[in-house]
């Protein structure tokens, strides 16, 4: 039985203030037994977090991780400095990523490639627009990105956390049905399977818009092993209602 995950993704979004009295409402209110619990922080606040979360349960991640190790690449934060912070998890090819800087698959792979060799799950996002729903192009879009990330990383594929994401669900209030993001984990959990034979253990959230009000439902899923949370995670009681749901 996989343990769930619930990852809060906070964008850019936050403020010193804000972010403390998130976090110490977060962990007042964490269940004693509960799934994992992670939040990913804009990078200028990772300090104050990894202080903040000191000795609670609550993981700390990062937004994203540079392809590169070191050098002239300016505004890019590498896995080396993330290590510094005590990151455990980072999101790599995240939709907006994707559309606003021109992220490939391969790029996306490359990032994945990096945090796995520092010992940070990355959490790969996958996911269609609506344009590629509609066009019946939702399997050979999620495989596709997940291939890139698969031939890369090889062997150490087991170790990856994925997050299936529609970008078209993603801060528009709209959300796959349960149904429809069963299905589409099960298809991913089908291609993890045939790349290795560790694929059991790895998990699949679901990112489109979860809330407190369909969270249960979608947990309920065989394939959805917790969710990648935007907009709820910056509520305390939204995001403690997730977590109890994950169990």
């Amino acid at each position: 039985m996989r343990k769930k995950l619930i990852a809060g993704n906070w964008k850019m979004n936050g403020s010193l203030a804000a972010n403390q009295a998130l976090v110490e409402a977060l962990v007042a209110g964490m269940p004693v037994q509960c799934c994992d619990v992670a939040v990913c922080a804009p990078a200028p606040y990772l300090s104050q977090l990894q202080t903040l979360l000191r000795n609670s349960p609550i993981a700390l991640g990062a937004q994203d991780v540079s392809a590169h190790d070191s050098g002239a690449f300016t505004g890019e934060v590498s896995v080396a400095m993330l290590k510094e912070f005590g990151v455990r998890y980072a999101i790599v090819g995240h939709s907006e990523r994707r559309q606003y800087h021109g992220e490939s698959d391969v790029v996306v792979a490359a990032k994945a490639q990096r945090a796995l060799a520092a010992g940070i799950t990355p959490i790969v996002c996958v996911g269609e627009t609506l344009a590629e729903r509609e066009a019946g192009k939702t399997e050979e879009v999620v495989k596709r990105q997940l291939a890139a990330v698969i031939h890369t990383n090889g062997h150490c594929i087991s170790e990856i956390v994925v997050a299936y994401e529609p970008v078209w669900a993603i801060g528009t209030g709209k959300t796959a049905s349960p149904e429809q993001a069963q299905h589409v984990h099960a298809v991913l959990r089908a291609q993890l399977k045939a790349a290795s034979t560790h694929s059991d253990r790895i998990l699949i959230l679901y990112g489109g818009s979860m809330n407190a009000a369909n969270a249960a439902q979608l947990l309920a899923q065989a394939d959805i092993d917790g969710g990648l949370i935007g907009g709820a995670s910056l509520k305390a009681p939204d995001f403690l209602t997730i977590i109890a749901a994950a169990g």
